[in-house]
C-alpha cells in the first residue's frame, strides 16, 4: 500500500482536522463544561442537567436523521453534493459562533443553539462521508478514512490547547472566564471553516446522476428503490443494523463523557487535560487501525473495537477517581477513531459510488437514529436511578447486540453473498 497522498485525498482528510475541533470543543470539552456551569448557577441537580444534555443530543440527531436519506438522494445529482455540504457547513459555523451570545444562567438558550450546531455539523458530515468515493480509490478507502480521523485528532489539539490556555488564564488577554470561553467558540468556528476550504476547492463530485425533470420527485422514487435494495442484500442490511447498535454506544460515550466526568467529581481543569491527552493518544491508534485493517480486514478491526467498548462502559461504572478516569479515557482513545473510520470505509466499499449520497444518507440515518437512543437511555436511567453510573452502564447492551450482528455478517460473507455493486 502506498502512503503518498494525492491532493484530493489530503483535501478530504483535512476536513476532519476542522470538524474535529467542533467535536472536541462543542460536543465533548468546552461547551458541556460551560453548560454544567450554567445549570449549576440555576440550581439544577447534576443528574437532571445530564439528562437535559442527553435529550438535546437526541432531538437534534433525530431531526438530521429524518432529513438525511432525502437530502442524500437529491445530492447525487451532478454538482448537488457540494451545495448541500456547504449549506449545512454554514449552519454549523454560524451557530457555533452564536454561542457567544449566551450569558450566566441561560442554560436553555445554550441547549437551543447547541441543537442548531448539531444539525449543521451532522448534516455536513453526511456529504463529507459521501465524498470519500470521489476522493480516493476503493482499495485505499480504509487507509484514507483512518488517516482523516487520525489527522482530526492531532490537528484539533491546536485550537483546543489555545482555548484551554485562554480559559485558564483569561487575564492575559484582558478577559474574564466567561469572555475567554466565548472566544473559544469563535476560534473553533474559524478553525473549522479554514480546514473546510481544501475540500471545497479541490474535490469535485466525480460520481453522479445526470439532472432530470422533477428532481425531488425522482429522488423519492430512487429512495424507495434504494431502500428495497438495502433490504434485499443481506450484507448491506445486516451491517447497517449492526452499525445502528454499536455506533450508538460510541456516539453516546463521546457526547456524554464530559457530563459524566463532572457528575463523578472530576474537576473541569482535569477534564480538559484528559480530553486533550485523549485526542493526542487517539491519533496513532486511528492510523494503526487503518494499517491493521489491511492485514486483518476492516471487519476484524471493527469487531475488536466493539469488544474494547464493552470493556470501556463496564469499567466506567466503577470509576471514582481522576486516575481511573484517565484509564477510561485512554481506553476510549485506543478505539474511538478506528471504529468510526473503518465503519465509514467498509460501507463505502459495498455501495455503488454514483449513489453514494443516498446510500450514505441511509448510513447516516442508521447512525443518527442510533445516537438518539443512547443519550436518551443514559438520561432516563440517570433520572430513574439518581446516578449517571447506571446510565452509562446501560449502553453495554448496544455494543453486545452490535457484536452479535457483526459476527452474523461474517457468516454471510463466507456464504459468498454478493455485494450490492
Amino acid at each position: 500500500m502506498k502512503f503518498k497522498l494525492t491532493k484530493k485525498e489530503l483535501s478530504w482528510a483535512l476536513y476532519d482536522v476542522g470538524n474535529s475541533a467542533y467535536t472536541v470543543a462543542i460536543s465533548i470539552g468546552i461547551l458541556p463544561i460551560f453548560f454544567k456551569s450554567l445549570t449549576d448557577s440555576a440550581n439544577i441537580a447534576p443528574n437532571v442537567s445530564t439528562a437535559y444534555w442527553g435529550y438535546a443530543v437526541s432531538f437534534a440527531t433525530l431531526f438530521v436523521a429524518i432529513l438525511s436519506p432525502i437530502i442524500g438522494t437529491i445530492s447525487d445529482y451532478k454538482n448537488y453534493k457540494k451545495r448541500f455540504f456547504l449549506f449545512f457547513l454554514l449552519i454549523g459555523l454560524i451557530a457555533t459562533a452564536l454561542l457567544t451570545i449566551i450569558n450566566e444562567g441561560q442554560w436553555f438558550k445554550c441547549l437551543v443553539i447547541y441543537f442548531i450546531t448539531v444539525i449543521g455539523f451532522a448534516g455536513a458530515d453526511i456529504f463529507y462521508n459521501a465524498f470519500l468515493v470521489d476522493a480516493t480509490k476503493r482499495e485505499r478507502m480504509d487507509w484514507i478514512s483512518s488517516l482523516g480521523f487520525g489527522l482530526g485528532y492531532i490537528g484539533s489539539c491546536v485550537p483546543f490547547i489555545v482555548n484551554i490556555i485562554l480559559i485558564q488564564n483569561p487575564s492575559i488577554i484582558g478577559l474574564d472566564t466567561l469572555g475567554a470561553t466565548k472566544l473559544a467558540f469563535i476560534i473553533t468556528a474559524v478553525w473549522w471553516a479554514a480546514f473546510s476550504i481544501p475540500l471545497l476547492v479541490n474535490i469535485k463530485q466525480q460520481y453522479y446522476i445526470n439532472p432530470e425533470p422533477k428532481p425531488v420527485l425522482h429522488s423519492f422514487i430512487r429512495l424507495g428503490k434504494t431502500l428495497k435494495n438495502i433490504f434485499q442484500y443481506k450484507h448491506v442490511f445486516i451491517f447497517l443494523i449492526a452499525y445502528f447498535f454499536y455506533i450508538d454506544g460510541v456516539d453516546t460515550v463521546i457526547s456524554m463523557s464530559t457530563v459524566f466526568g463532572t457528575d463523578i467529581g472530576i474537576s473541569s481543569t482535569n477534564l480538559l487535560i484528559i480530553f486533550l491527552a485523549t485526542q493526542i493518544a487517539a491519533f496513532p491508534f486511528a492510523i494503526l487501525f487503518g494499517i491493521l485493517a489491511r492485514k486483518f480486514s476492516a471487519w476484524a478491526m471493527i469487531v475488536f473495537g466493539i469488544i474494547v467498548y464493552i470493556v470501556i462502559v463496564s469499567y466506567a461504572y466503577f470509576v471514582k477517581t481522576t486516575w481511573q478516569f484517565w484509564v477510561l479515557a485512554m481506553l476510549v482513545a485506543s478505539s474511538q477513531g478506528g471504529i468510526q473510520a473503518l465503519s465509514r470505509s467498509y460501507f463505502g466499499k459495498i455501495i455503488p459510488p454514483e449513489n453514494s449520497g443516498e446510500f450514505f444518507g441511509f448510513y447516516n440515518i442508521f447512525g443518527k437514529f442510533a445516537a438518539i437512543i443512547g443519550p436518551l437511555l443514559v438520561g432516563i436511567m440517570s433520572q430513574l436511578t439518581g446516578s449517571s453510573r447506571f446510565g452509562v452502564l446501560s449502553i453495554v447492551i448496544l455494543f453486545i447486540v452490535g457484536l452479535i450482528l457483526m459476527i452474523r455478517l461474517k457468516h454471510i460473507e463466507k456464504a459468498d453473498v454478493k455485494p450490492i455493486i
